[in-house]
């Protein structure tokens, strides 16, 4: 549990309630949990659903997590305590944006399987959908749109994960996407008709 530094503070209920901000968007508001390794797809995935999703006239948002530590999470670094910190927040800004009745898809590598668990515990039942971008690690170094595999295995980059850090991989999530056999377009499909079929884009 994270440390409530801020004394004197109190919450305020916001006068339009999250039911209401449902019902105009007209459909519910969700956090869509991308995780998977490194150069796994997450972000293409993402954005794809994004699109998609916006072309059907829903209202979305995609958290990336390089742009992400650009700006809110600038200070943090890699090791597993920023790690922590870097979901925590992101989980808190996700909330914010569910409860706008936003369908907000986040493309986090989120290796630690207890900083993902912490995230889902602060959204209401129902509304955090953890998405397993399932890729090898094979695959993963083959595509290194990056060069990050490549400097991890020079040594140039400590703690990478799948490399010299682990990931954990989910153990129940609600959707596990094939992205070593898979299209993106066919990925993102996937992703789009779970949320269909699950009640998400409609009231």
């Amino acid at each position: 549990m994270t440390e409530q530094k801020a004394t004197n503070v109190t919450w305020h209920d916001s006068a339009v309630s999250k039911k209401e901000r449902c019902e105009l968007n007209g459909h519910k508001g969700a956090v869509v949990w991308f995780t998977g390794l490194s150069a796994s797809g997450k972000s293409t995935v993402a954005n794809t659903v994004d699109h998609k999703l916006h072309s059907l006239g829903k209202h979305t948002l995609v958290l990336d997590g390089d742009n992400v530590r650009m700006g809110l999470n600038k200070n943090l670094g890699f090791s597993a305590e920023d790690r922590a910190e870097n979901i925590r927040r992101i989980g808190e800004v996700a909330k914010l944006f569910a409860d706008s009745g936003t369908i907000t898809s986040t493309a986090f590598i989120s290796p630690y399987r207890a900083d993902r668990d912490k995230v889902r515990e602060i959204l209401e039942d129902g509304e955090f959908i953890e998405i397993y971008v399932n890729a090898s690690l094979e695959t993963c170094e083959a595509r290194d749109p990056k060069g990050l595999y490549k400097k991890a295995r020079a040594g140039e980059i400590k703690g990478f994960t799948g490399i010299d850090d682990p990931y954990e991989e989910p153990l129940k999530p609600e959707l596990t996407l094939d992205a070593d056999g898979k299209s993106i377009d066919d990925l993102a499909d996937e992703v789009v008709a779970y949320l269909e079929s699950n009640g998400y884009l409609s009231n």
